[in-house]
């Protein structure tokens, strides 16, 4: 019986989510490293989406459906009362804690660019002749971020290093490779990121100290867990799930039932928590896994604990 209800939870899901991006791109470009967040570095770093997220909460499925959110038309948004119903349902099935696993997404829900990715190429490449503006290198740093990588199925292999020498390069017109070393280094430090929730490290600790596991699931070159190092926040967590180390990138399923099999638990029993539809909500719930949007469903991680069922 539940597993029929979940079926028809995601059927519903998918078919309305393929009615609502029929015909639309829901590829984004990425900083090295990271998501390219436009405005990132003036107090803009939620990159808007191209396409409507609404106030999706929980599961965006039709009325009528169990546990379903129902639409109010006029109002661009989602009806808790769904959201509501299906937390409750999950306590009955679960207790109050309604799942054993927490899984994060890295760039734009944990962590964030310091300074706008245009400005940073501009300042390390103006002692190697780079003389495009933040505009220039911001078009073309998109434009080439679009195209076809034919060098392997994946982008981030191993250091990510390929890859990312076309993007600096394409963006500059700049192929130093000292230059490139260097902005690739600067990536790796705290002083090119900086953390988006300053309660993170007290709200992890209390998931972790209630019985709940946290991951981090990112489509992220090897420079991640030396990053969440040099961050400080590499003990917060029980898992690391690297689409580098485990050859496959969001929104395919495989990342988030490799996160889940670190951590030992079902993907019914985990949430993952994301800024991108498609990567994140989507990729989490083909899974299997609940899925929740940064910045739209939740805005901090104290409220994901509360979703939890976990008093901070």
């Amino acid at each position: 019986m539940v597993m029929g209800i979940k079926r028809s939870l995601f059927a519903a899901a998918e078919a309305m989510y393929a009615r609502a991006t029929a015909g639309s791109a829901l590829s984004r470009p990425f900083f090295p490293s990271c998501r390219n967040f436009h405005e990132s570095g003036r107090r803009d770093y939620c990159r808007r989406q191209d396409y409507s997220t609404g106030a999706a909460a929980v599961m965006e499925v039709e009325d009528g459906v169990p546990g379903g959110l129902r639409w109010l038309p006029g109002h661009c948004g989602w009806d808790l009362t769904g959201s509501l119903e299906y937390l409750e349902y999950r306590r009955s099935l679960y207790g109050e804690i309604t799942h054993k696993a927490l899984l994060v997404d890295a760039v734009g829900t944990l962590l964030v660019p310091s300074q706008p990715m245009a400005q940073i190429y501009r300042e390390i490449g103006a002692k190697y002749g780079v003389k495009y503006s933040e505009d220039e290198i911001l078009d073309r740093y998109r434009w080439a971020y679009q195209q076809p990588w034919g060098r392997s199925r994946l982008r981030y292999v191993n250091d990510g290093r390929p890859f990312w020498q076309f993007i600096v390069s394409s963006s500059t017109g700049c192929s130093d490779m000292e230059y490139f070393e260097e902005l690739y280094r600067y990536y790796t430090t705290e002083k090119a990121w900086h953390l988006c929730d300053p309660d993170a490290e007290t709200v992890f600790k209390a998931l972790r100290k209630a019985g709940v596991k946290v991951a981090v699931v990112s489509n992220f070159d090897t420079r991640l867990r030396p990053l969440l190092q040099a961050l400080k926040c590499d003990h917060w967590f029980d898992a690391v799930a690297v689409s580098a180390e485990v050859a496959a990138e969001k929104p395919n399923p495989i990342i988030f039932l490799k996160a889940c099999e670190f951590l030992g638990v079902k993907p019914e029993d985990a949430v993952h928590v994301g800024d991108d539809r498609r990567n994140d909500i989507w990729g989490a719930r083909d899974a299997g896994c609940d899925a929740w949007l940064w910045n739209s469903d939740v805005h901090s991680f104290k409220e994901v604990a509360q979703r939890i069922g976990v008093k901070v």
